[in-house]
């Protein structure tokens, strides 16, 4: 008995070592998109040790995504160097290093473990780059998208590598964030999903899982949330300013619902709560707001035009 227990315990650590070993080991990495996302994702990536390639469609958008970086690692080393500021030159120096930007996606995918997707929020047009890389990229590679609110199958189904596509939704600011949402597809092979696990946690991230559902589970949760906070100032029920003292007051909210829609972009919530809707149009969670609608054709967006459901200077 003792015996046949030692050889299950050996049989099982073998499986699991063989499991281990056909984990892809993610060191070379392809981000496409040089904005916000896509560079604070080069960043940590960077600064884990990664190869990292960031792409985007002109050299103008990459110094400007470059920069920022580089103003970002000043402000991560002044508070994790803070005694050690020839550390922290150093930590900038090696994160830096460990970057190069490129205009040209089909030509740095060749050698890539990863690629990350992190443009416009457009399904055609994040398929039609999946569409394109998947014919230069190698057999091993993984593809990912960082989108909040559209379907990771939808995309997966525009290459031939359907096992090896998941999604990784980091939030932001990438840096600070510690948060990222791994998605796995009924496609994404096991392999795949663990791999990306353990790159999110290689980047310093906290990974949870989730199926491919509309939102995943943040912004399946918190768009719905804001949108009932928006009929609920519709209806007259109160006030706007009311409803985000009381959630910050009430539930220990940083930012009430409206503030929080201000600061995300009304453009982007219309975005998702329109795709939602035509999803599934009879969820009463994802019902339009008139509102909502008429501040986005006013092109009142929030904080980045200067007003929104508040105003700013």
């Amino acid at each position: 008995m003792a015996f046949a227990t030692r050889q299950f315990v050996r049989t099982a650590a073998s499986d699991a070592a063989t499991a281990a070993a056909k984990k892809l080991l993610i060191k070379h990495v392809t981000i496409i998109g040089g904005g916000l996302m896509g560079a604070g994702i080069a960043q940590v990536a960077a600064a884990s040790g990664h190869t990292v390639v960031l792409v985007d469609q002109s050299d103008e958008i990459l110094k400007k995504s470059t920069k920022g970086i580089e103003e970002s690692l000043k402000r991560v080393t002044k508070k994790k160097f803070a005694d050690q500021p020839e550390a922290g030159a150093e930590f900038i120096k090696k994160t830096l290093k460990n970057l190069t930007t490129s205009t040209d996606a089909a030509s740095v995918v060749h050698s890539t473990d990863l690629v990350i997707e992190a443009i416009v929020e457009n399904l055609e047009v994040k398929n039609k780059l999946f569409k394109t890389l998947d014919k230069f990229a190698p057999e091993h590679t993984i593809f990912a998208s960082n989108t909040s609110s559209l379907q990771i199958t939808k995309m997966a189904n525009a290459t031939t590598r359907q096992d090896r596509f998941g999604g990784l939704h980091f939030f932001n600011p990438v840096p600070m964030m510690k948060l990222v949402e791994v998605i796995k597809t009924p496609m994404t092979s096991q392999k795949t999903f663990e791999s990306l696990m353990d790159f999110s946690r290689a980047v310093g991230k906290s990974p949870v899982s989730c199926k491919d559902t509309p939102g995943f589970i943040v912004n399946r949760l918190l768009v719905p949330y804001m949108m009932e906070a928006v009929r609920l100032f519709e209806r007259g029920d109160a006030s706007k300013e009311d409803i985000d003292v009381a959630m910050k007051l009430g539930a220990g909210y940083p930012m009430g619902p409206f503030e929080l829609l201000d600061y995300v972009g009304l453009d982007t919530s219309k975005y998702i709560i329109d795709g939602w809707h035509s999803l599934e149009p009879n969820n009463p969670l994802f019902a339009p707001s008139p509102l909502l609608n008429k501040l986005v054709e006013e092109k009142k967006l929030g904080k980045k035009t200067g007003e929104g459901f508040y105003k700013y200077k």
